[in-house]
C-alpha cells in the first residue's frame, strides 16, 4: 500500500493506527506510529506488565523453497540452517566478504520450506541479494501478509483465548493455526524481552484481528518509540545502530549465533575473518553502559578511558523505564570491556562517569520450555 500524499508505504493497520490517535512518522519507507495517545513510557511499562500489540508489517517476510534451501542459506549466513528441526526458529546474520553485517534476520523451518523475516530498511537488498546468491533455492517475497506482535506476560493468555495451541508452543517455534478460521503463520518470538509471539496474517484479515486482539483489557497498542526502549533494555541490537555492514558479530558480542559446526567448516561470507577474530580477539566489542545520574547518553556520544583518551562510542542509548534510568550500548575497547570497569560518556560536552556492564538491563522473560 502507498501513500501518495508523502510517498510513504502503508501498513494495512494504517487507518487503525489513525484511529487510535497514533502519531505517525516515517520509518524505512513506511508511516508507522512512533506512540499513541498513553505515550511511550506508559506503551513500555504496560507491555511489561500486561501486553502489547505492535504493527512489524514493515518487515519484509519471505519463504525460501527448495529441498537444498538450508544448505543455500548457509552460504550466506553463518548460522547452523541445516541443523534447525522442523518447527524451529534461529536468529542468524547476512555477512559480508569483510565479516560485517548486512542484516540480522530470523529463519523458521517450516518443515517443505523456510520462513525468513527481515529487517525492514534492509529487504529490498536483502532480498534481491538472496535472489542473485541462493542458485539451489527459490525465494517467494510474501507481500500479501502484515505481521503483528503480541508482547508482554499477558500475551499467551491473550492469544490463547482465539488459537489454544499457542499456549503449548515455547520460545524460537513457529507453527500454523487457523484463527477465526484464518490462516497465520505464528511464533513465539519478539524483540522486547518479554514472551510473546509473531503473527503472519492475511492483509486483508489483519485490521479486523487487530481490533480484536486491542478489545482484550490487557492489551495496548504499542508505536516504535516504546518498542525501541523495550529492546534496549532487553540488550538486543538494532540494525543500522549498534550493528551494520562495518560492525563483525564477534565485535557485537554475537558469537553464540555461530554453531560449532558452521566454525569448523567456515563456508559463509567473511568466514576467514570471523573465525579468525574468534580465535584471536577484537579491539573493540559491544557492551552495555550504565550512566551514574540521569542523564541519558544518546548514540554518537564518545566514550573516553579515565585518562581522557577516546576510547569507544555509544551506539543506542536512553532512558531505561522498567530500571528507571539511563542504559546504554555501544562499542568499547576490549581491555576496559569487562563488566565493572569504569569509564567516562562525553555528554553534551562534559564528562558523565559510567559503569560498563554485559546486557541485558532487566530479566528476559522468553518460555523455553
Amino acid at each position: 500500500m502507498a501513500d501518495t500524499t508523502n510517498n510513504l508505504k502503508t501498513t494495512p493497520l494504517d487507518q487503525l493506527h489513525h484511529e487510535y490517535g497514533a502519531k505517525m512518522v516515517p520509518f524505512a519507507g513506511y508511516s508507522m506510529p512512533v506512540q499513541y495517545k498513553a505515550g511511550v513510557l506508559q506503551e513500555h511499562l504496560h507491555t511489561r506488565s500486561q501486553a502489547g500489540l505492535f504493527d512489524v508489517s514493515h518487515m519484509g517476510q519471505a519463504r525460501l523453497q527448495g529441498s537444498k534451501a538450508a544448505e543455500a542459506l548457509e552460504t550466506l549466513v553463518p548460522g547452523d540452517i541445516v541443523g534447525l528441526g522442523a518447527g524451529n526458529m534461529r536468529y542468524t546474520l547476512l555477512t559480508n566478504d569483510k565479516g560485517g553485517i548486512r542484516d540480522d534476520l530470523m529463519v523458521t523451518h517450516c518443515g517443505d520450506s523456510l520462513y525468513i523475516v527481515v529487517n525492514a530498511a534492509c529487504k529490498d537488498a536483502d532480498f534481491a541479494h538472496m535472489q542473485a546468491n541462493l542458485t539451489d533455492a527459490k525465494l517467494e517475497i510474501i507481500e500479501d501478509h502484515a505481521l503483528l506482535a503480541l508482547q508482554g506476560p499477558k500475551a499467551a493468555e491473550v492469544l490463547a483465548r482465539y488459537a489454544p495451541a499457542v499456549r503449548h508452543m515455547v520460545f524460537l517455534t513457529g507453527q500454523a493455526l487457523r484463527i477465526n478460521d484464518i490462516p497465520c503463520f505464528i511464533t513465539r518470538s519478539g524483540y522486547t524481552g518479554e514472551d510473546g509471539y509473531e503473527i503472519s496474517i492475511p492483509n486483508k484479515d489483519a485490521d479486523a484481528f487487530a481490533r480484536l486482539l486491542l478489545s482484550e483489557h490487557e492489551v495496548m497498542p504499542i508505536g516504535l518509540g516504546a518498542r525501541d526502549s523495550l529492546r534496549l533494555e532487553a540488550g538486543l541490537c538494532l540494525y543500522g545502530n549498534d550493528i551494520d555492514e562495518t560492525t563483525t558479530p564477534v565485535e557485537a558480542a554475537l558469537n553464540w549465533t555461530i554453531g560449532k559446526r558452521r566454525r569448523a567448516e567456515g563456508g559463509f561470507p567473511g568466514a576467514d575473518v570471523i573465525l579468525g577474530q574468534i580465535k584471536d580477539g577484537t579491539a573493540r566489542k559491544r557492551v552495555g553502559l550504565i550512566p551514574d545520574g540521569r542523564a541519558p547518553a544518546r548514540g554518537g556520544t564518545e566514550i573516553q578511558d579515565l585518562d581522557g583518551a577516546a576510547a569507544g562510542i555509544v551506539t543506542s542509548g536512553g532512558f531505561g523505564p522498567t530500571v528507571d534510568g539511563p542504559i546504554a550500548m555501544g562499542y568499547l575497547r576490549t581491555d576496559l570491556a569487562e563488566p565493572g570497569t569504569r569509564v567516562n560518556l562525553m555528554v553534551r560536552g562534559k564528562a558523565q562517569p559510567a559503569e560498563v556492564v554485559k546486557p541485558p538491563f532487566v530479566k528476559q522473560n522468553y518460555v523455553k520450555d
